[in-house]
């Protein structure tokens, strides 16, 4: 019981009940196929409508190859889909009593919004990998080696863990499924809303500063750095976001973090009342 009460031994616990929900997660996936294939098919899709679609009327400076330039806006597209997905998950569970069985086992509070952001980091893996696959089949490579790459992947990976709290807490918010699916089509303006198609320059004045500053922007920006990618020059002065890509979602991961892990323990906690 001494080592439940110290903060080390309440870590290993909420750490060790995580674990065994990141299991649950990814067992009911198992379960669940078609959720699976539509979401290995959705990059396909993703890469097809817009890269051809889209490619067809889009040059890019230069020479380059406009899917290229859109594969880096592809991953952050598919990045955000955490939010929703975590979001759907959890309000499913609250809206069916799941939690209040989980409040009423002997576990650590902690542990229960850390199993459904964990699985979907694990569930991130395949996603990013078939998107992947797929740009490097219509043509898209990176172009600066194994190591800039694997930063690129690693500040996906961290952003979708980050936004995996949004979702929780929205999802633990909002306990109902319905109210979930009504927010879902609001995501769509915020990754639109970025440079993943065109650059920011274009448009209006305050369009363009929500665009500069929209963590889609920032997370695009960086891969196209990384990657070695084809990068449209905005028109005007560079904003802090875009000339420091990296570092933006670096404060942007870091401040999700910090703001959603205590609410979602929070709102878990002031559920059961």
């Amino acid at each position: 019981m001494t080592a439940l009460t110290s903060p080390m031994g309440r870590l290993r616990w909420s750490f060790t009940d995580g674990l065994t929900l990141v299991g649950r997660e990814l067992g009911r996936l198992r379960q669940e196929p078609g959720q699976i294939i539509a979401a290995l098919i959705f990059p396909v899709v993703m890469v097809v409508l817009f890269g051809y679609v889209f490619g067809s009327a889009i040059a890019v400076p230069g020479g380059g190859d406009y899917r290229e330039y859109l594969m880096p806006g592809l991953f952050a597209m598919v990045t955000f889909t955490a939010m929703q997905g975590v979001m759907t998950r959890t309000a499913g569970d609250a809206s069916r009593g799941v939690m209040d069985r989980f409040r009423s086992m002997p576990m650590a509070r902690l542990a229960v919004p850390f199993g459904y952001t964990g699985a979907d980091a694990l569930i991130g893996l395949p996603l990013l990998a078939a998107m992947v696959a797929t740009g490097l089949l219509v043509g898209w490579q990176p172009h600066r080696g194994p190591i800039p790459a694997a930063e690129a992947f690693l500040l996906m990976m961290l952003l979708r863990y980050a936004l995996a709290w949004a979702g929780a807490y929205l999802g633990l918010l909002a306990r109902n499924e319905q109210t979930v699916a009504q927010l879902v089509p609001l995501f769509l303006p915020v990754t639109m809303v970025s440079n993943a198609f065109v650059p920011t320059g274009g448009m209006p004045g305050w369009l363009r500063f929500l665009a500069d500053w929209n963590p889609v922007s920032a997370l695009t920006a960086a891969a196209r750095d990384l990657f070695g990618n084809p990068v449209m020059a905005a028109s005007g002065d560079t904003a802090w976001p875009l000339a420091h890509p990296v570092a933006t979602v670096l404060l942007w991961s870091a401040a999700l973090l910090v703001v959603f892990v205590p609410l979602s323990l929070r709102a878990y906690k002031r559920a059961g009342r």
